[in-house]
């Protein structure tokens, strides 16, 4: 039997605690070793789940033990991606990196020629590429029900007036805080995986609430090199939430409401794996629906059975690629291209301008 890889995880908030943990102990292959972090209520809650995982104070640690460990995830403040993922490739270390990997796409593209310098796999966690309705959208294209695809909209939207503070809503640009990097990098890197290269971007970003500091209502317009448009909404003040996808095709259209699944599962604490052997699945009153000429709101169309979701594929991929030296399921690169727009986008509306790309 294969021994596991031994994975050092840096950070335990959200992304780590709920994302990151659960999923490499789920992944055959994978042994979550050591947790950093130097809080005390979060080393007891993580000793609760993974009683046997070891803790480290500060990164350096891990650094300094490199040779007892096989990959680092970084799922700490965005504004320590870069330094933290450059540290780690320097100790010799593979390493996965929460999204938006860099603040900006040369610096996401420097990691990429470390990594390439190192012989090191590096992989960015955008794991939104395993929701059930991207994955469910993705068959349909496939497929070609929907005929040529002209205009994509994509909808991020939440209904949180009140602020919760903290980093991720900081006006600092060294934070790289915001909805636009935030679910920004989410709705961008699945527009692009979808329909490839984006020519030109425009964006609207606006901070409503009350005390506020970073954008928390902003909207992207990107157009591909293949003619797709892609409308994408990221909002924390959407009273009513619109549809998490609308796709309209040349044959016909695909609307679907509501988010994937598996995040809730994870907050609730369910894990995927023997146990839950529905994990990913909606029931059939949360799926889309494909037609032509008619409201799906009135019962227009035909109702499409979302494909489960399948977050725990992407650490399968990750798990595969560093025994066999194969491309990650999600490179810097791709990343980069993302941020790209990101920055275009950023350019766009504090200046009211439409941003060319070089194709």
């Amino acid at each position: 039997m294969k021994s596991a890889l031994r994975v050092g995880l840096v950070g335990y908030g959200l992304a780590g605690s709920v994302f990151h943990a659960p999923l490499i102990a789920a992944t055959e292959g994978l042994a979550l070793d050591t947790i950093v972090t130097s809080s005390p209520e979060r080393r007891e809650q993580a000793r609760g789940e993974f009683p046997a995982v070891r803790f480290a104070d500060s990164p350096e640690e891990l650094w300094d033990r490199s040779g007892e460990l096989d990959l680092v995830v970084v799922a700490s403040p965005n504004k320590t991606h870069v330094p933290l993922a450059a540290a780690a490739l320097r100790s010799g270390l593979p390493v996965v990196v929460d999204k938006p990997v860099a603040g900006t796409a040369a610096e996401a593209r420097e990691l990429a020629a470390l990594a390439e310098e190192r012989g090191l796999l590096i992989s960015v966690f955008q794991n939104r590429r395993w929701d059930s309705d991207f994955l469910t959208l993705r068959r349909l294209l496939a497929n070609g029900e929907l005929g040529e695809v002209q205009r994509f909209e994509s909808r991020f939207e939440r209904w949180r007036p009140q602020l919760k503070g903290g980093w991720r809503e900081s006006g600092d640009p060294q934070e790289i805080g915001g909805l636009l990097y935030d679910l920004g990098s989410h709705v961008v890197d699945q527009a692009l995986a979808l329909f490839g290269p984006a020519l030109r971007v425009y964006a609207e970003a606006d901070v409503r609430r009350p005390g506020a500091e970073a954008d928390d209502d902003t909207f992207i317009a990107v157009t591909h090199a293949g003619g797709v448009r892609s409308h994408l909404y990221v909002s924390a003040t959407a009273a009513q939430l619109g549809p998490r996808f609308r796709v309209l095709g040349s044959r016909a259209g695909y609307v679907k409401y509501g988010l994937d699944p598996q995040e809730a599962a994870l907050r609730e604490g369910r894990r995927p794996g023997p146990g839950e052997p529905a994990w990913g699945v909606e029931p059939e009153s949360a799926w889309g629906r494909v037609g032509a000429g008619e409201s799906p709101l009135t019962g227009g169309g035909r109702p499409l059975a979302t494909v489960p979701g399948a977050y725990p594929a992407y650490y399968a991929a990750v798990e595969r690629a560093l025994r066999e030296r194969t491309a990650p399921p999600v490179t810097v690169e791709e990343a980069a291209a993302a941020l790209d727009v990101l920055e275009a986008a950023l350019r766009s509306a504090r200046d009211g301008v439409t941003v060319e790309l070089s194709s």
